[in-house]
């Protein structure tokens, strides 16, 4: 599926009004592609970037010259202060919203590479590194060694977290739905302001562009059999299938888990506590319990830092238009 209405020259322009010190930019979300769903084919209110930058302060400083006008009152108190709000509240990223620019309305994030860095490989919120998780639209990446490799960690880390909560077979469709619906486990917006849904809208349109992003990874991956005209996948299921895969979990994800399980004052480490993980029937559930306790506190952390970083007056704007469309999605359904 093509991205909709908005060409590489639109994207090319959109991000000639940004300081140029981007390690990766990318678009991503229903305005790059398309989804599925009541409001699937309803023009796009905005677009969505991140930007990652290696240094934000340097950064701020230059956009707050070109386009102070994005942001709130933060503004008066200067690049370093933006700066630590950034890094030091929420997922790390500082989002300016509703920005006229190049005739589109567009929302952007910024965040520092070595944060994102550590979102990729330990899923410390699962904020950024969820949403590269998905199809993105890749507009600049720099040559670092070290991030390209976090990226595809990342990638293989979603991959082993749906394994653990799949059964033996299942198909394509079903890996990425688990795939996609990762970092919105325990998300509170999935209860206010996002459409039912959601994952299986994300997917359905996009099969193909899931398969770009994964195949290789579950080519090369000797716990599955991957039957590619089929659209079938088959796991190993025993608990010491399992405990390998639980053993390869990012960090984060692994002291949840841990914290899970373990009672207090036993103190065990976290590979003991994997193991027991890995003969439990219920191993998925406890996957899903420990990404919800990354994905939980980040989500509600960021979304209220986003009242101070947007304004008061944006926040309710574009509040109000996810809860409309919310509702036309569930007026649709049920009409």
């Amino acid at each position: 599926m093509a991205p909709q209405h908005v060409s590489a020259v639109t994207f090319r322009r959109i991000l000639a009004n940004f300081p140029e010190s981007l390690s990766l930019a990318f678009a991503y979300g229903s305005g790059v592609y398309r989804q599925a769903g009541p409001n699937g084919g309803r023009e796009n209110v905005m677009l969505d970037f991140v930007f990652s930058v290696d240094d934000p302060v340097t950064w701020h400083s230059k956009n707050l010259q070109k386009n102070g006008h994005h942001y709130s009152f933060l503004r008066f108190f200067g690049p370093k202060f933006i700066a630590k709000v950034q890094n030091n509240y929420g997922a790390g990223i500082y989002y300016n919203t509703m920005i006229r620019c190049a005739d589109k309305l567009i929302k952007y994030g910024v965040i520092s590479t070595e944060t994102l860095i550590k979102d990729l490989i330990n899923w410390n919120t699962l904020y950024v590194a969820g949403r590269l998780q998905k199809p993105v639209r890749i507009l600049s990446l720099k040559e670092n060694a070290v991030l390209r490799a976090a990226l595809e960690s990342n990638l293989e880390s979603a991959v082993t977290a749906a394994f653990l909560m799949l059964p033996e077979s299942f198909s394509e469709e079903d890996l990425f739905v688990r795939i996609a619906g990762l970092s919105y486990s325990g998300d509170f917006r999935m209860l206010v302001g996002e459409e039912k849904g959601k994952v299986v809208n994300i997917v359905k349109p996009n099969i193909p562009h899931f398969r770009e992003l994964y195949s290789k990874i579950l080519i090369k991956n000797p716990q599955v059999v991957y039957k590619q005209n089929q659209g079938r996948l088959e796991i190993d299921k025993s608990p010491e299938a399992q405990f390998t895969q639980l053993m390869t979990l990012p960090k984060t994800l692994q002291q949840e888990i841990s914290y899970l399980m373990d009672t207090p004052g036993r103190n065990r480490d976290v590979e003991e506590t994997l193991l027991q993980v890995a003969h439990d029937p219920d191993c998925g559930d406890v996957v899903r319990q420990g990404l919800s306790g990354i994905v939980r506190p980040s989500s509600v952390m960021q979304s209220t830092k986003g009242i101070l970083t947007a304004g008061v007056r944006k926040s309710l704007i574009y509040s109000s238009l996810k809860v409309q469309k919310m509702w036309i999605g569930r007026k649709k359904t049920t009409s």
